[in-house]
């Protein structure tokens, strides 16, 4: 058994995996609440299911892009079991586990799909958004990238190629992406279960992180802002 962390976006989520299936899942979806969420659920889905954090096989952990705080929350959390516990940590790209959520969802549009490309779209705010390009099998075609979302977006890709568009970010690029064949689905629900194909590939091949020295992935600098109002009053 596997415990897998995805916190990379307004989803705090939380799923205990086997090589085979999803054993228990658990989600909230107030962002500012992950601190306080996430080891509750963890806690919980441990108990319900009569493990003890030494009992996994691992911990996998969404390791970005996407929020900032989220990030370092999930990874922060999944350090410390991985250490406490002396199980491996495994940290699996999110744009990577947004396809097997989408390639597990629509299994017709992978085994039909050796033309169709699938682009996970995580918001990064205005027209921003991390996104990469994956084939049917889950390769890699375009590194994951901060990209400016505007009508020459994806205009490299063939035309007869078909895109499919999909996470948070991709609801407001759908009026802006003019390529022939792109497809949008601005529903797919981000989740930890997704996780499990990468996480037991990683597993298999023994493709841990260092708990000393991870870090997540965030592609862009962290920018803090001036504060408008004055907390002290002065």
């Amino acid at each position: 058994m596997v415990i897998c962390i995805e916190t990379a976006t307004a989803l705090c989520s939380v799923a205990l995996c086997s090589n085979n299936e999803v054993v228990a899942v658990r989600e909230g979806s107030d962002q500012r609440s992950h601190a306080a969420q996430l080891t509750v659920f963890i806690d919980k889905i441990l108990r319900e299911n009569g493990l003890k954090a030494q009992d996994l096989e691992a911990v996998a952990v969404g390791k970005g892009p996407g929020s900032y705080t989220g990030l370092r929350i999930g990874v922060s959390v999944a350090k410390g079991i991985a250490f406490a516990s002396s199980i491996p940590l495994i940290g699996i790209d999110t744009t990577l586990s947004m396809f097997w959520g989408m390639a597990e969802g629509n299994p017709s549009l992978v085994k039909n799909g050796q033309k169709t490309l699938f682009c996970p779209m995580i918001d990064a705010r205005r027209m921003e958004v991390y996104d990469a390009v994956y084939d049917a099998s889950g390769s890699i075609i375009r590194d994951i990238l901060a990209e400016i979302i505007d009508e020459k977006s994806f205009l490299s890709f063939p035309d007869e190629t078909g895109i499919i568009f999909f996470g948070d970010g991709s609801s407001k690029c759908r009026e802006i992406i003019k390529i022939k064949n792109a497809y949008f689905d601005c529903d797919f629900h981000m989740s930890a279960s997704h996780m499990r194909i990468p996480v037991f590939q990683a597993l298999e091949k023994r493709q841990f992180e260092d708990v000393a020295y991870f870090e997540p992935f965030y592609l862009k600098d962290f920018i803090t802002s001036i504060p408008r109002k004055n907390i002290l009053g002065k």
